[in-house]
């Protein structure tokens, strides 16, 4: 069970200030809701002077009952964008489901970037309805993906949310989706520590959340956001199952030599980890071909089994299999 650590006394917690609220707001969870001098004009006053904001979220009940069937929950977390968190994602869909036996889910919440169909090379397809719920994209019988990506018009509609249109849809994918019974469900999340990471954590605290992978890079901008995802988990109880770090060298695809193009001038993803306590589980160099993977939408272990990044990313599979228990 996963446990939720609450703010110290007297500091609002923002995973409870509506969004519209002003800016000295006490929070919802707060014996002063409603009640405060900052509440006066506040179009939440009544609602949360009621007591009714402390109810608990209608979703978690069915989130649950759906969530009974998912053996393993995984997060992937980065507070940086654009380090290689969606390919991660994929590739760990992907080998997970390499295993025919195994049936695995990929659960797209980065709402406004959704690249997760692209990857898995299924863009052009629709969510359908049926009796259960809403049907996940397979990408083969044993993988099966949800995302927003599925619902826009275009790959070039924006989409522009607040917080709590993207919560609701979050809990969708949760409660609605007919997943079935998983194996695995990872959870592919946007860059950062918001709505969409406190709705994930908030609708599968009943259900348990199995831990997070953080993806970085060696740049110390990179880490520097890293660091704060790791905190966030923390704060929130998520246990961190390790770091990953992306873009770690290049290799040739001709000689398949190694070359280092993003130094870790500050001491890259192994001097974070030893900081922070957190397992390094592995880094994975840059390869072209893991790019034009994305692109094409097929599978880079599969397409290149001899890659020095291949064997990265299944050495790192392997690692969190055994940390979870999962040989």
């Amino acid at each position: 069970m996963l446990a939720v650590q609450q703010p110290p006394a007297g500091i609002p917690d923002p995973r409870s200030v509506p969004e519209n609220a002003p800016e000295h707001c006490p929070g919802t969870e707060s014996e002063l809701a409603g009640k405060s001098a900052a509440c006066e004009g506040c179009p939440n006053q009544g609602v949360c002077a009621s007591g009714a904001a402390k109810d608990p979220d209608p979703a978690l009940p069915f989130v649950r009952e759906r969530m009974t069937q998912v053996n393993r929950k995984i997060l992937v977390l980065s507070g940086k964008g654009g380090v290689g968190k969606s390919t991660f994602a994929a590739q760990l869909g992907w080998a997970f489901a390499s295993d025919p036996d195994v049936q695995t889910g990929i659960m797209d919440v980065d709402i406004c970037g959704p690249s997760i169909p692209t990857i898995l090379g299924i863009a052009s397809e629709q969510v359908h309805a049926s009796a259960a719920g809403w049907s996940p994209v397979y990408v083969q019988d044993n993988l099966g993906a949800m995302s927003v990506g599925f619902m826009l018009p275009s790959s070039r509609d924006a989409v522009m949310w607040r917080g709590p249109k993207k919560n609701g849809l979050i809990a969708q994918f949760l409660k609605d989706v007919d997943w079935g019974a998983l194996d695995y469900l990872v959870v592919d999340t946007p860059p950062g520590t918001s709505d969409e990471h406190l709705s994930v954590v908030q609708l599968l605290k009943e259900s348990g959340i199995d831990g997070a992978v953080l993806i970085t890079t060696p740049q110390e901008v990179a880490l520097q956001d890293v660091a704060r995802e790791i905190d966030f988990c923390r704060k929130v109880g998520v246990r961190v199952l390790g770091l990953v770090e992306n873009m770690a060298g290049f290799v040739c695809p001709n000689c398949r030599t190694e070359s280092q193009i993003f130094r870790p001038t500050t001491g890259g993803a192994a001097r974070l980890a030893k900081e922070t306590g957190v397992e390094l589980l592995g880094s994975v160099p840059l390869d072209p071909r893991i790019g034009k993977s994305a692109d094409y939408g097929v599978s880079f272990l599969d397409e290149y089994p001899d890659s020095p990044a291949t064997s990265a990313y299944l050495n790192i599979i392997q690692r969190l299999k055994d940390i979870l228990g999962d040989v």
